[in-house]
């Protein structure tokens, strides 16, 4: 009985509460993007929110089995949880069902698919953590480091050919639970200033501007720096390298991306203008989002949902629907209950007695940031389309379950950090 109310009050129901608000305000959300006045019951098995009930069922049932279960299994299985996601990532490319141009998925017959690539964001953060918490492990050390990214590197070369490119981008989040656990910020900082070259070698008609922009910052920066020798050498060459990087641009996005890629990152950044073809997904959600002002048209009410204006409004476009029936009141209390989730998974990593625990945390913590800023900045127009939902609200099962199992056995494993010597 004691151990029983123990672990009930050592549940972080903060954390609990977060995830069944945003379930549930993903239900309603999915309903009022899919409403068909002749299926009203919002229990009707023939529609998506009928689908996405029983989804949630299934997940707050798998939560509970996840709270009952003894969290040292998670290490120890964790290896055998990332390889069965790796086979089957092999097997959807072989029998997977094509569903917008990604073959991501495998049929279990009645309507039901099962996505492999959500399950491996989960298994991938829990076998990275198995392995950093190991003895004698520093993401400093080039054979540890490689390790690691190799652990993060195989799924994502898989579900880039399926192709995928939405779940393959996810996986580099994870590079914010390598820079928690020791790696040099100089990776961040050098991966902020390759994507703020690519922006500007975009934008920019003459790249002799941009190169001549760089010369007269590196060539300051070493004067700055020029008695010592190491720092004035090393500015040097990310001069030269950036310059080569600048040129080299263009000819990589040209061939290295699809016509279709290049179009949407084209419309982000304003090099063309095109609301009725490539830019009308993004154009047409800004407009439903716009539409609600303040405190929106009211629930079904909608017209830009009612209409379908937005295509894949249920699950990548599912925000607008909050923006255009909520208004901005109800889209800042949604942005409101991410930030805190997140601020809750941060402050749960942080207190792990296991660096397991805290490796796993920020894995969970990184994953759901990624999905969050990137689905809400695609449908405001901030950043292409890559089609990624937005956690425990767009509609789909693989999604909500995989979610649920990252959330949760954090969940679990805090439960138990008591008991950690």
């Amino acid at each position: 009985m004691n151990n029983q109310r123990s672990f009930f009050f050592n549940v972080d129901w903060i954390t609990v509460f977060i995830y069944l608000a945003l379930c549930t305000i993903g239900l309603f959300n999915i309903r009022a993007a899919v409403f068909n006045p002749d299926h009203p019951y919002l229990l009707d098995m023939d529609t998506n929110y009928g689908k996405q009930f029983i989804y949630i069922i299934v997940a707050i049932t798998l939560a509970i089995i996840i709270l009952l279960l003894e969290s040292r299994f998670l290490s120890a299985l964790a290896p055998v949880f990332y390889v069965i996601t790796v086979l089957l990532l092999m097997l959807v490319l072989v029998i997977g069902r094509n569903v917008g141009g990604n073959q991501a998925w495998i049929n279990l017959g009645g309507g039901f698919r099962l996505q492999p690539s959500e399950f491996a964001k989960y298994t991938t953060c829990l076998l990275l953590a198995r392995y950093l918490s190991g003895t004698n492990i520093k993401v400093t050390e080039v054979k540890s480091f490689l390790i690691a990214g190799g652990i993060i590197l195989l799924p994502m070369v898989l579900i880039k050919m399926q192709p995928d490119d939405g779940s393959t981008l996810v996986f580099c989040s994870l590079i914010f639970v390598l820079y928690r656990e020791g790696l040099s910020p100089y990776f961040l900082i050098v991966t902020g200033l390759l994507i703020t070259l690519f922006v500007l070698s975009l934008i920019t008609p003459n790249l002799w501007y941009l190169i001549s922009a760089i010369i007269i910052i590196g060539l300051f920066l070493i004067y700055f720096f020029r008695r010592n020798r190491r720092m004035a050498l090393g500015l040097l060459a990310g001069m030269i390298l950036s310059a080569a990087f600048v040129f080299a641009i263009r000819p990589l996005y040209e061939h290295g991306l699809k016509s279709h890629q290049r179009e949407r990152i084209d419309v982000v950044l304003g090099i063309t203008h095109d609301t009725k073809h490539v830019g009308y997904n993004q154009n047409q959600s800004k407009i439903a989002i716009g539409s609600g002002r303040m405190w929106g048209k009211g629930y079904l009410q909608g017209t830009q949902t009612k209409y379908s204006f937005v295509p894949e409004q249920s699950t990548d476009f599912i925000f607008c629907t909050v923006g255009e029936e909520w208004g901005f009141a109800g889209s800042l209390v949604i942005v409101g209950l991410y930030l805190g989730l997140l601020l809750r998974i941060i402050a749960i990593a942080e207190r792990q007695r296991s660096p397991f625990s805290r490796i796993y945390g920020y894995g969970v913590a990184s994953v759901i940031f990624f999905h969050f800023f990137i689905n809400i900045s695609m449908t405001i127009g901030f950043m292409p389309v890559i089609g990624i939902p937005l956690p425990l609200i767009s509609y789909g099962g693989s999604s909500l379950l995989s979610f649920t199992i990252l959330i949760f056995t954090l969940i679990k494993l805090d439960s138990n950090r008591m008991g950690i010597v």
